[in-house]
């Protein structure tokens, strides 16, 4: 027989870590079938209960990881359950006070594993009720993000009883499910009546406290008599706000002189791309009498602005720039200072020329089924980057000068016509975010080519 010496035993609120070490025997394949459950006391979907304390038995040595993060109970607690495991066993201690005639259920997620291989019990989820039956209504939907099209499968899909907006501020949720990898959620063994459904960031409080994290809301008071299914929700988060004062530490150096450095290597500049100055301190004054764009001939030119970037230390250089053209920018020495009035030690020029047309590629896309009526704008993507956003007016859009490489292609639906797009808000207009779709569609542009693509969107 196999000899175990002694076992640690792993006890845990929710979020810790036991530390159980089971080695297993050496030799034959191995393990990679999920723990068993083989008994459960009181057991699964049993009735009438009116204890606190919870059994499984599994069919192999258990451990809890992450509970924190994973164990879901639903209608949601007040004070932590304490979950307990040895050998065998994981023992759920609840130590809020039962409700009446409720049925409770509790989620896993990813919680539960075998010691020897790590293998998982996904989404395993316990059923009881403290009445004679079980609650069997379910509710089941999507939630995606309306900025980017894409899935955030950490996220939680709540429901309220309490029909407030600032619930979801406010309160716990009555009731919690997960996403799945491709967005949906789906509520078991719910009691009927009237719930707002929401979208919220997984945390430990489950409460909507900060708008620069995801958020979705249904637009209706759900009933689930109503019989309503396959609901569909767009999270939208708010932009977070610049702060100033950060910005202006983080530009200041030690360095005693002032200097500046271009976003482009060597001489050759990339046209496509804003033309950013940047400075190693915050610029207080700027005098662009001192600031000349010249020719190769050092002829002066006239149509250029320079002005100050969201940053206090940048600079952007706007002019309709020639492909395959030399230009000096001259700064005399005076032309920046910064609050203590340090300048440039001396004038300086930057010598660049852009690049040629032949370094770029033409880009054609035909948008069979594009809604024009819709307002769509064009996004092309390039490390969950929008690189380029223009407004569709026709099926076929051109463009003659694009950067080689790959290219996402996302279609955004401008309701507004302001040319990007803007978040939803709940609390004061109860405005539904706009929307993108992701075609999941990548365009491979290659220089000195004309490239074409055609794209037939659905027409759901």
């Amino acid at each position: 027989m196999w000899l175990i010496g002694s076992i640690v035993m792993g006890s845990l609120f929710i979020g810790s870590t036991g530390c159980a070490n089971i080695i297993p025997p050496s030799g034959g394949p191995r393990d990679s079938m999920p723990p068993v459950l083989i008994q459960a006391f009181p057991r699964d979907s049993a009735t009438n209960y009116q204890g606190n304390r919870i059994t499984l038995t599994f069919n192999e040595f258990v451990t809890i990881e992450n509970a924190n993060e994973n164990v879901l109970v639903s209608p949601t607690q007040k004070n932590i359950p304490l979950i307990d495991y040895k050998l065998r066993n994981i023992t759920i201690k609840l130590r809020d006070t039962l409700e009446p005639n409720t049925t409770y259920s509790i989620n896993f997620g990813n919680a539960i594993k075998d010691v020897n291989e790590g293998n998982i019990f996904k989404n395993f989820t316990y059923v009881f009720s403290t009445g004679p039956q079980l609650d069997e209504n379910t509710l089941d939907g999507r939630i995606i993000l309306a900025e980017t099209g894409k899935v955030d499968s950490t996220m939680l899909a709540v429901l309220h009883r309490n029909m407030a907006d600032s619930a979801v501020s406010k309160d716990r949720p009555r009731y919690i499910a997960r996403l799945d990898g491709k967005g949906n959620f789906n509520f078991q063994n719910l009691p009927s009546g009237r719930y707002n459904l929401f979208g919220i960031s997984s945390s430990y409080n489950k409460t909507y406290d900060d708008t620069t994290k995801p958020f979705a809301f249904y637009g209706q008071t759900i009933d689930l008599d109503s019989n309503l299914q396959n609901l569909q929700l767009y999270a939208y988060a708010k932009a977070k706000a610049i702060d100033l004062k950060k910005a202006v530490a983080a530009t200041a150096t030690k360095d005693k002189q002032l200097r500046f450095s271009s976003n482009f290597q060597g001489n050759l500049f990339d046209y496509l791309d804003p033309f950013i100055i940047t400075f190693n301190r915050p610029i207080t004054v700027t005098d662009s009498s001192q600031i000349l764009l010249t020719d190769e001939q050092s002829n002066p030119l006239n149509n250029f602005t320079i002005n100050n970037d969201s940053l206090p230390n940048q600079f952007v250089v706007r002019y309709p720039w020639k492909a395959n053209t030399p230009y000096k920018l001259i700064f005399l020495k005076d032309a920046f200072k910064d609050s203590t009035g340090l300048t440039i030690s001396k004038n300086d020029t930057l010598k660049f020329t852009t690049k040629r047309e032949e370094d770029y590629g033409s880009l054609k896309i035909r948008l069979n089924n594009i809604e024009l009526s819709k307002n769509p704008v064009l996004q092309l993507i390039q490390n969950e980057l929008i690189v380029l956003s223009e407004p569709i007016t026709q099926r076929d859009w051109y463009k003659k000068l694009l950067k080689p490489g790959s290219y996402q292609v996302r279609i955004l639906y401008d309701t507004n016509k302001n040319g990007k797009w803007d978040s939803g808000d709940f609390f004061t207009t109860k405005r539904q975010p706009e929307l993108v779709t992701d075609l999941n569609i990548t365009i491979d542009v290659r220089s000195n080519w004309d490239n074409e693509k055609e794209i037939t969107l659905s027409s759901e």
